[in-house]
Formats: C-alpha cells, sequence, structure tokens
C-alpha cells in the first residue's frame, strides 16, 4: 500500500507542477522535476525503497532554495548531499468499505476559476499562498478540489482528491474552524459518493495524523520530508 501511496502522491505532484508550467518526469525508481517545484512541493517524490541518494539529487535543482525530496519509505540518508529532515510522517490508508460520519456541510467540486479561488482563499486562511491552485490545474481530469460549503454557500472546509490506479489520495484537508477533525466528514462523503470503490491514502504527521486515525485512517508506513541546507 505503500507503494500505492507513494506513486498516488508523485502523481498529484506532477499535476501541480503542470499547472505552473513546469515539466517532471517519472522513472523506475523515483519522480522528479529538474527546477524548483510550487511552495509545499517537493522537487523528487521515491517510489521505491532504496533510492541511490546521488543519483536522486542530481535529477533536481538542489541549488535552488527550499529543495526538498519526499522520502517516501524512510531509508535514505540525505545528508552528505546537504540535506537535512525536516518532518517525519506517516502514510495513511482507509478502506473504500470503511463508514463516514454524515456530514451537515453540502459539498460540491470546484469546477471553474471562480469556485477554485474561492476554495483556495478559504484554504490558505490569509497566510498570502492562495495562488498556489491555478485555473490550469482544473484541466487535470484526476484532480478534484473538493468544497464544503456553509449553509449560506461559504467555503468553509475541503480538500483534494487525486485519483489513481488503485487509490485516491487525500491532500490539503482543511477547515475554517475545528481543523482537519471538522474537514474529514465532508470531505470522506464526497470521496466515497465520487469514489465508492477505492481506498483512500495520503500522508500526515502531528494533529493531522491524530485526526486521520479518528476517522478511520491507518498508520501504513514511515516517510521523511528533507530540505537542502
Amino acid at each position: 500500500m505503500v507503494r500505492a501511496a507513494a506513486r498516488n502522491n508523485a502523481e498529484w505532484c506532477a499535476a501541480m507542477s503542470r499547472s505552473h508550467g513546469l515539466m517532471s518526469e517519472f522513472e523506475l525508481q523515483a519522480w522528479a522535476a529538474p527546477a524548483r517545484t510550487p511552495v509545499y512541493y517537493p522537487d523528487a517524490v521515491t517510489l521505491v525503497p532504496g533510492v541511490d541518494p546521488a543519483t536522486l539529487v542530481k535529477r533536481i535543482d538542489a541549488t535552488a532554495p527550499g529543495a526538498s525530496v519526499k522520502d517516501s519509505f524512510a531509508d535514505l540518508d540525505l545528508t552528505e548531499t546537504g540535506f537535512h529532515v525536516l518532518f517525519e510522517a506517516q502514510w495513511i490508508h482507509r478502506p473504500a468499505s470503511a463508514p463516514a460520519i454524515a456530514s451537515d456541510l453540502a459539498w460540491d467540486v470546484a469546477g471553474t476559476p471562480d469556485t477554485l479561488r474561492a476554495w483556495a482563499l478559504a484554504w490558505d486562511d490569509g497566510d498570502g499562498n492562495a495562488d498556489l491552485f491555478r485555473p490550469e490545474l482544473l484541466d487535470d481530469p484526476a484532480t478534484l478540489v473538493l468544497a464544503g460549503r456553509s449553509p449560506g454557500g461559504r467555503v468553509v472546509a475541503g480538500a483534494v482528491a487525486s485519483r489513481s490506479d488503485h487509490v485516491v489520495g487525500i491532500s490539503n484537508v482543511f477547515a475554517s474552524d475545528g481543523g482537519p477533525d471538522a474537514a474529514w466528514p465532508v470531505v470522506l462523503e464526497a470521496v466515497h459518493h465520487l469514489f465508492p470503490t477505492l481506498p483512500a491514502v495520503g500522508y500526515e504527521h502531528g494533529d493531522g495524523l491524530e485526526a486521520a486515525v479518528c476517522h478511520g485512517f491507518e498508520p501504513v508506513g514511515p516517510l521523511r520530508i528533507w530540505l537542502h541546507d
């Protein structure tokens, strides 16, 4: 399951990079982008254990500020190539058949630049990074931006769902009030409706991991995010 989750996450990172006009490439061992990816997104994601660190780092621009690697199996040592561990996390998995708590929020899929912008502003919550989610992202058929709405129609929760062959990846989970614990009911309701036969995967750490476990996810393996010094 970790390999499926890592591949799904790499495909989502590739979609986000394409929406910013950046090219990237999948090889057997890892996905990588030769130019710096958008903020919060890694420059490389390992797809199998035991990747050679030096070969991986050569595929990215490690000289650019913020260069990072998602070590999907937490088995690399990138210190000799100038990286340090930014944080550790857990891949998570939720069976398609697992029940979800009913939500009192309506939901829809952002399908226009205006609705995507409203979602991005709610997700960003004033941090200044709402432009990360560009209209070009709507052209990706495997990416669905899920918006949970208040009775008045305002976006108050949401996530990104990234479909691949065998799983659907969930990322960018948020709620304006109550954090991920408040977001998961409406997100899972939408995912169950849109992808009834696909298990859900993603990765979380800290309070986000605790909330995901409370909503039926199981930790299935560690990962690390390495940041270049």
